[in-house]
C-alpha cells in the first residue's frame, strides 16, 4: 500500500524544466520583496520546498538566479515596447500612446519584475540596468521624433534630448504608479500623452529661458542705476 507521504511526493514531482521555472518565479518574488542583497539561496530553496543543491544545480548560485530573472524581465519589457513602437500604420501620436501603454501594462502584469529592474537590476548585468533599458527605448523614440521635427520645421538635432525627456516622464510616473496602480493605466497614459504631445505641438523653433530675459533686464536696470549714481556724484564734485 502506498503511504500518504509517498503519494504526495509523487504528485508534486516536477521535471527539470518545471522545477527551473518554479525556482525562477520564486526567486523573482524574493528579489522583488527583499532585493538582491536581502535574498539568499536558502530562502529560495525553502520557499520552493527543495534543498539548496537543487538551486545551485540550476543556476550556480544566487547571482545566476538573479541574472536569469533580470534577463527574462528585460526581454519581456523590451519586446512589449518594441512591438508597441513598431505598430504598422500608426502615426507618431498613436505610437507614443502605445509606448506609454506598453510600459504601464508591463508594470501592471509584472510588478515584481518591474521592481527588480527599476531598483537594482545592474548588480549582475550592467547592460541590463533600468537606465540602460530606458536609453535603448529612447533611441527608438528619437527616430520617431526626428521625423516629426523635420515635418514641423524643428531641428532634429534635439530629437534625442526630447526622447530622453519623454521616456523619463513615463518611466518615473510608472514607478510612482506601481505602488497602488490607480487611476487606471489608460487614464494615466492619456494624461502623460496629453502633456507630452500637446507640449510638443507648441514647441518654439528657438526656445529661450524666461529667467535669462528677467536676469538681463535686471542687469541693465542695475547698470543704468549705477551710471546715474556715478553721474550724480560727478556733478557734485
Amino acid at each position: 500500500m502506498t503511504s500518504p507521504t509517498r503519494a504526495r511526493r509523487s504528485r508534486t514531482r516536477m521535471s527539470a524544466a518545471e522545477r527551473r521555472e518554479q525556482l525562477i518565479v520564486i526567486a523573482r518574488e524574493l528579489f522583488a520583496e527583499r532585493g538582491f542583497e536581502g535574498t539568499s539561496v536558502e530562502e529560495i530553496a525553502a520557499r520552493a520546498g527543495v534543498s539548496k543543491p537543487v538551486v545551485y544545480e540550476h543556476f550556480g548560485g544566487k547571482e545566476g538566479a538573479y541574472a536569469v530573472v533580470v534577463d527574462r524581465e528585460t526581454r519581456a519589457l523590451h519586446g512589449d515596447i518594441r512591438t508597441a513602437l513598431t505598430t504598422p500604420g500608426a502615426g507618431p501620436r498613436e505610437l507614443l500612446e502605445r509606448g506609454a501603454m506598453a510600459l504601464l501594462t508591463y508594470i501592471d502584469r509584472c510588478p515584481d519584475g518591474f521592481r527588480i529592474l527599476a531598483r537594482d537590476s545592474s548588480i549582475t548585468q550592467p547592460a541590463g540596468s533600468f537606465a540602460s533599458i530606458l536609453s535603448d527605448i529612447a533611441v527608438q523614440v528619437e527616430d520617431l521624433l526626428a521625423a516629426q521635427f523635420r515635418k514641423a520645421g524643428q531641428d532634429p538635432e534635439f530629437a534625442g534630448l526630447y526622447a530622453q525627456a519623454l521616456v523619463g516622464l513615463v518611466a518615473m510616473t510608472g514607478q510612482q504608479w506601481l505602488e497602488n496602480r490607480t487611476p487606471d493605466r489608460h487614464v494615466v497614459a492619456s494624461h502623460l500623452v496629453n502633456l507630452a504631445w500637446n507640449g510638443m505641438a507648441h514647441l518654439a523653433t528657438e526656445p529661450t529661458l524666461l529667467m535669462d530675459r528677467v536676469d538681463e533686464r535686471r542687469r541693465l536696470r542695475e547698470e543704468a542705476d549705477q551710471a546715474g549714481s556715478d553721474a550724480s556724484r560727478s556733478r557734485r564734485k
